[in-house]
C-alpha cells in the first residue's frame, strides 16, 4: 500500500480555503491543522478533549498531555502547539462558545470534559469516523492520493526541511524508534537543491 500523499504549502493553502467554504468549516480546519502543524495522528485529534486544550483562564494551552488511551501507542505524550495552531485553536473555540462562555467552561466540569471535536450529532468523532471524514475532505479539495496520515507526513518532512534533528522529531511524533521517524519524511525537490547547494 502506498504511502499517504504530503502536500505542499500551496495545497495546504487550498485545501484550508476550500473547507472555509463549506459548514463547520472552523471545526474541519482546526483539526485538519492539528495534524500538519502538530503532527497529531487522527486517533489523538479524535481522543482530545476541551480539558486538554483549555488552560482555566479561558486561554489555549502551549502543549496538550494526551493519556495513554488517548494515543496509539499506549503511551502518555505531549503535544507541541505552535503559536499558529494556538490562535486556530482558540478560533475554533470560539465559534462554540462566546468569550465569555469559554472562560467559564474550566468551571463547568460536564462541559470541560467533552471532546474538543464535535461531530454534527455533537458526539465527539471516533478515529474511523475522523479518518473518513479527513478523506471525505482531501477527496472533495481534489487532492488524490492524501488521506488522514498526509498531515503527519507534512509536518514531518517539513521539519526535516528545516533541518531538525531527528531525535527532536521523534519526540514531536511520539516514536520510539528512528526508522519510523523515517518512514515519514518525503524528499522534495526543494530539499535536494538545498543539499547540492551546501557543497
Amino acid at each position: 500500500m502506498s504511502q499517504a500523499r504530503v502536500l505542499s504549502e500551496k495545497e495546504l493553502n487550498l485545501l484550508l480555503l476550500f473547507i472555509n467554504t463549506r459548514k463547520y468549516s472552523a471545526r474541519d480546519r482546526a483539526m485538519v491543522l492539528m495534524t500538519h502543524l502538530a503532527g497529531m495522528r487522527v486517533k489523538e485529534v479524535a481522543g482530545t478533549r476541551i480539558i486538554d486544550v483549555l488552560a482555566n483562564d479561558g486561554t489555549v494551552k502551549n502543549e496538550i498531555v494526551l493519556k495513554p488511551s488517548q494515543t496509539k501507542g499506549k503511551y502518555a505524550r505531549t503535544i507541541v502547539l505552535s503559536s499558529r495552531l494556538q490562535k486556530e485553536l482558540r478560533q475554533y473555540l470560539l465559534s462554540r462558545f462566546t468569550p465569555k462562555e469559554l472562560i467559564a467552561v474550566p468551571y463547568c466540569k460536564d462541559e470541560y470534559n467533552k471532546p474538543l471535536f464535535k461531530t454534527q450529532k455533537s458526539n465527539g468523532f471516533s478515529a474511523n469516523t475522523l479518518c473518513y471524514h479527513f478523506h471525505m475532505l482531501y477527496k472533495a479539495a481534489g487532492l488524490e492520493g492524501a488521506s488522514s496520515h498526509s498531515g503527519r507526513r507534512h509536518f514531518l518532512t517539513k521539519l526535516s526541511g528545516k533541518g531538525v534533528a531527528l531525535r527532536t522529531m521523534m519526540e514531536l511524533a511520539g516514536h520510539r524508534q528512528a526508522q519510523t521517524t523515517m518512514r515519514y519524511i518525503d524528499v522534495t525537490d526543494d530539499m535536494k537543491r538545498a543539499a547540492v547547494e551546501l557543497i
